[in-house]
């Protein structure tokens, strides 16, 4: 049983009708993600990969059974088509736009807290099962980084996931559930937040983490680790280590405020914890290697 998705959960498409919702929802179903209907307004009666479409979420879940939605709708209409999949009472959702609005994002976290649903994004490539299934936009049929395997990822990056994760490929391991929570200030899940459900995945032996300057998320990882909610092995990756103080960064992430923050921050926490923190990619899969994770 995989993380977040698997090829049972069923997958529902809010956007499916546009040119990048339709060239991922093919994709989708190609690795096996069982997606079951699209939700387009005013598109009604339409068919996507044979899958049909319908106006509004609450009326596709009339007539399909619906685990899990996934987003490919434009960052300003981006909060309701969360609020509108949250209030039909899907618990599972994927958002990966680019470029949604601070205060949105905002709301989204806090509803998705009141429903008590997981929202993944934005910002994001989404989330992936290698082999199994995705809710997303990643080129899962370049083998040499989507294999599958017992290794948890989750990731800030968009350009150095691709990179670590072919990485541990390439020392034999594979990777159970890739999650991308996406760069953004507020995105809708945290690592810290992750960390449970991986802790509890018999599948997942050893986790890596890809983080970047800016914010706190990997400190909150370290702090995890202290108070015993995640025992597994843990590598991380950090970007920005490069990056000179005081430098203003242009994603959107990298706000570093004073004490954490900063890389450097940030591996004094993981390593206090117990971590290790590999210094260039190829280091990850080694890293694995030490601490005697079963490939």
């Amino acid at each position: 049983m995989s993380i977040f998705i698997d090829k049972s959960t069923k997958v529902l498409v809010q956007g499916i009708t546009g040119k990048e919702g339709a060239f991922w929802t093919k994709h989708m179903i190609d690795l096996g993600t069982d997606v079951v209907c699209g939700v387009t307004p005013g598109k009604a009666g339409q068919h996507v990969e044979d899958r049909p479409v319908y106006n509004t979420v609450k009326e596709a879940i009339i007539h399909h059974e619906v685990d899990a939605s996934m987003l490919f709708v434009p960052p300003r209409l981006t909060k309701d088509a969360v609020f509108e999949a949250l209030a039909s009472g899907i618990k599972k959702i994927v958002t990966i736009a680019d470029g949604i609005p601070l205060h949105d994002m905002i709301r989204i976290r806090q509803a998705a807290k009141d429903y008590k649903a997981l929202v993944v994004g934005g910002n994001t490539s989404g989330v992936i099962s290698p082999e199994e299934a995705m809710m997303g936009s990643f080129p899962h049929w370049i083998e040499r980084v989507y294999k599958k395997g017992n290794i948890g990822v989750m990731t800030r990056s968009g350009s150095l996931t691709n990179e670590v994760t072919a990485m541990i490929v390439e020392k034999g391991y594979g990777v159970s559930t890739l999650i991308g929570v996406g760069g953004d200030p507020v995105p809708g899940t945290r690592f810290a937040e992750m960390l449970p459900y991986y802790e509890a995945d018999e599948e997942t032996k050893a986790v890596v983490i890809i983080g970047e300057l800016g914010g706190t998320m990997e400190e909150e990882v370290a702090e995890a680790i202290n108070k015993g909610v995640f025992t597994k092995p843990l590598v991380a990756f950090l970007g920005g280590r490069t990056a000179p103080k005081g430098q203003k960064m242009g994603h959107a992430g990298a706000i570093i405020t004073g004490g954490k923050g900063s890389v450097e921050d940030k591996i004094t926490a993981l390593t206090k914890a117990g971590a290790l923190v590999a210094k260039r990619p190829r280091a990850v899969g080694e890293l694995l290697e030490e601490l005697n994770v079963p490939k």
